[in-house]
């Protein structure tokens, strides 16, 4: 099963875009599905729901940082050359769907003031959202990435 769809199907089990994300790459960052949802819990929605960066961008991040993320922390070239991964990683996405922002993603005012509380996944929530085509793409271009 490609990364795509295991992040495609966490999604529709219940995850938000950023746990979809980190859920497909459990296995390769040695972690488990629940520990990798618990690190992602906080990005969905553009974090925690106020629609800033996407979240499935955020998973991106998040995954790419645990595979390959510097651990020293005076380690310059290692922390540019993460930044240079992660630009990308986001260019690439900005590049197919034209933002890396949820609420341009969703089409939503700038003003509406975003409320905490996430909707029940339904059927008319999954046709009036993007959201599962974004974890796929997301999940393809890291895939694609890593295995460079």
């Amino acid at each position: 099963m490609s990364k795509a769809d295991l992040a495609r199907d966490y999604f529709l089990k219940g995850a938000n875009c950023a746990q979809a994300i980190a859920c497909a790459f459990a296995d390769e960052c040695g972690q488990s599905p629940e520990m990798m949802a618990k690190l992602a819990s906080g990005f969905g929605a553009g974090m925690g729901r106020m629609r800033e960066v996407c979240g499935a961008v955020s998973g991106m991040v998040l995954v790419a940082d645990l595979l390959k993320g510097p651990t020293d922390l005076a380690d310059k070239a290692g922390k540019d050359a993460q930044y240079t991964l992660i630009q990308d990683l986001a260019n690439q996405f900005k590049a197919q769907t034209g933002s890396i922002i949820c609420r341009e993603l969703l089409g939503l005012s700038k003003k509406e003031t975003p409320s905490p509380i996430s909707e029940p996944r339904t059927e008319t929530y999954y046709k009036k959202r993007p959201c599962v085509e974004m974890v796929a793409l997301a999940a393809e271009i890291l895939e694609k990435s890593l295995k460079k």
